[in-house]
Order: structure tokens, then C-alpha cells, then sequence
């Protein structure tokens, strides 16, 4: 099973059990059923530290993903951390959903095109 270790460091109430269950379909739905997930809810403050600290752009994200082992083939034996995800409610709203999708996927290796939006929208159903 993936385990999803959840932070909620936004204070704002968010379902954390259909965070993590919508976490693990999409990594199931890409072959991967083992492993760890780092699920983090934050302030728009800190989203756009981290944004402006790893991708140089000064604005606040919806999403952002910081893929680790992904879907790569590991050795016997290492265990496998998907990546970490961090979400800022203040921005997804009621609509964190399709942002938890496409972090999801980064995290397994699509960049953004045809083949990540064929992704998302199948997964969307």
C-alpha cells in the first residue's frame, strides 16, 4: 500500500482522508501500489517561497510536486518514496481535486502536454 503522510500546516479544513485516497488511485491507476507520499497543505506564503526557491517564478501555485523515486525501477529491497506534494487550499478551494491529479502525475514523470492532459481527464472519471 502507499502510504501518504499528511501535514496540514494551512490551517484551513481540509479532507485529508479523500486527499490521500485521490493520492493513491492515481499512483494505482499508473502501477504503483507500494511506497511513500508526502502530502503537505500550506499557507499561499510558503507555496510561493517554495515555487520561487525550486522553479524561479514568484507566484502562488495551485500545486507543486517534488518527485523522488516516481515510477522508476528500484533495487530489491530499497524502498520506494514516490515524492511530496504541496497543496495551498487558499488557492484550490472547493476544486483541489484536479490540482491533486496533476501533482500526482508529476510525481510519476509526466510534464505537461498531451499525454499528461489524456491522463488527467481519464482519471477525472
Amino acid at each position: 500500500m502507499v502510504e501518504v503522510e499528511v501535514a496540514n500546516r494551512s490551517g484551513a479544513a481540509v479532507d485529508e482522508q479523500a486527499a490521500v485516497e485521490l493520492v493513491r488511485e492515481v499512483l494505482a491507476a499508473e502501477g504503483i501500489d507500494e511506497g511513500e507520499v508526502g502530502l503537505v497543505f500550506v499557507l499561499p506564503e510558503e507555496a510561493r517561497e517554495l515555487k520561487r526557491e525550486h522553479l524561479g517564478v514568484d507566484e502562488v501555485p495551485d500545486v507543486l510536486a517534488f518527485p523522488i523515486d516516481g515510477g522508476e525501477a528500484l533495487p530489491d529491497g530499497v524502498p520506494r518514496h514516490v515524492g511530496d506534494l504541496v497543496v495551498c487550499p487558499d488557492v484550490v478551494r472547493d476544486h483541489w481535486r484536479e490540482p491533486l491529479i496533476h501533482g500526482t502525475l508529476h510525481l510519476v514523470g509526466y510534464d505537461h502536454g498531451d499525454q499528461m492532459a489524456a491522463r488527467e481527464d481519464a482519471l477525472r472519471r
